[in-house]
């Protein structure tokens, strides 16, 4: 089998030859800059400073001899304009923030604070990121409808697609699927419950969701309209061409989730059943949801909605036991993710224990096919190399 024959596999429940791998394919399965350059230098691979692609996280864009090096079956879709008006077209030296040489989009000037925090501003002067001096990617910071009333709302407008971004997005997923043999993953993204979070702020959007009902719904819709309107125009970019669509909406905390499963069935459901229906009746492309933490008691409503594959598994969180979830959801659900607990192992561990936590998930989630590997979320600064080598080459060593 080539990559996208085993990563077509194992979405439709048939094992493949081995459990596909995926590195650096979304922005929710990548690998820290720091971590990065600091794994090419374990490996012995020489060549051009890390590009920092994706800048509010600090990602690293994973090159073709990492790949290789790892049998990775996976490739993202890059983008042109990872921040508004700062285009991955043309690069300049970066330094990651533990002084290693990097490259970075030569539009990017953020504001450099007396501290040395690094600042992001939006149109309106106010402060859409910031990375704290010492950390080691952005945060969202001054949330732009932070004090707005329903009036504010009707005037606000979403982030959008531009025709630009359409159409390199269409040119970049036809090159890759005439000239690799890779499964191509298209990151929309599409957050509705998160989106909400940014536009508000995380602790009023709760509040709203409480005390102000109206206002929630309006912003839910209008977040669902956007998107709407932009998932029907990027599957015409981009629908014939992708294997997996991604979309990210983190539902979890480490102990249950942020709202019930009521809640989510009145606001949520009807407009995932809508954008997830698109992909499916448009496209042969799987519906995959990026959902952090303890979601185990929505995974009912997320696969009613039409949510095809579950990232990123994780299995640190209340309920979500690798055993329970393959049992319960593994006919229903590819898990992509889990593959190595990233929160108390894997930057901690040796790679021997890496290893064996490795080949412990392997055999509970790769059976009857379903899986594609992944660790749980990206990999941070602070994991050794040696133990990012440990997990890929176990995921090859003991695939079944």
């Amino acid at each position: 089998m080539n990559s996208r024959e085993r990563v077509r596999a194992a979405l439709s429940h048939r094992e493949p030859d081995r459990v596909p791998i995926d590195l650096g394919g979304t922005p929710v399965t990548g690998i820290s800059a720091v971590a990065y350059a600091r794994l090419k230098e374990y490996l012995g691979l020489d060549g051009d400073p890390v590009r920092v692609a994706d800048i509010l996280l600090q990602l690293a864009e994973v090159e073709e001899p990492v790949r290789r090096r790892f049998g990775v079956d996976v490739i993202g879709l890059p983008v042109l304009e990872p921040l508004p008006g700062v285009r991955n077209t043309r690069w300049k030296p970066w330094r990651l923030p533990d002084g290693a040489p990097a490259l970075i989009s030569a539009d990017f000037e953020p504001e450099v604070t007396p501290q040395g925090d690094l600042l992001i501003r939006a149109a309106d002067g106010s402060i859409s990121h910031w990375m704290a001096a010492g950390t080691y990617h952005f945060v969202p910071r001054d949330a732009p409808l932070a004090d707005a009333t329903l009036a504010d709302l009707e005037r606000w407008e979403p982030p959008r697609l531009s025709e630009e971004e359409l159409d390199f997005l269409h040119r970049s997923a036809r090159r890759l699927s005439e000239e690799t043999e890779y499964a191509i993953v298209g990151w929309f993204g599409g957050s509705l419950f998160e989106g909400a979070q940014f536009a508000r702020g995380w602790v009023r959007w709760l509040i709203d969701l409480k005390r102000n009902p109206d206002f929630a719904a309006a912003l839910v819709a209008k977040l669902a309209q956007a998107a709407r309107e932009d998932l029907e125009r990027y599957l015409d970019a981009v629908g014939e061409y992708v294997d997996v669509v991604g979309f990210g909406d983190d539902f979890g905390t480490q102990q249950g989730l942020q709202i019930s499963p009521e809640v989510y069935r009145r606001l949520f459901q009807p407009y995932h059943r809508e954008l997830y229906g698109l992909v499916h009746t448009r496209t042969r492309a799987r519906v995959f949801l990026h959902s952090c933490g303890s979601v185990y008691d929505l995974l009912p409503d997320l696969i009613a909605a039409g949510v095809d594959i579950l990232n990123p598994v994780q299995t640190s969180a209340a309920k979500m036991e690798p055993e329970r979830l393959k049992r319960e959801f593994g006919d229903r659900l590819v898990f992509w993710g889990g593959g190595c607990d990233v929160q108390g192992l894997l930057p901690r561990a040796s790679p021997e224990e890496v290893e064996a936590d490795v080949r412990y998930r392997l055999s509970v989630f790769a059976p009857g096919g379903g899986y594609v590997f992944a660790p749980i979320h990206d990999i941070q600064h602070d994991v050794p190399p040696a133990n990012i080598a440990a997990m890929y080459d176990a995921a090859r060593r003991w695939s079944p």
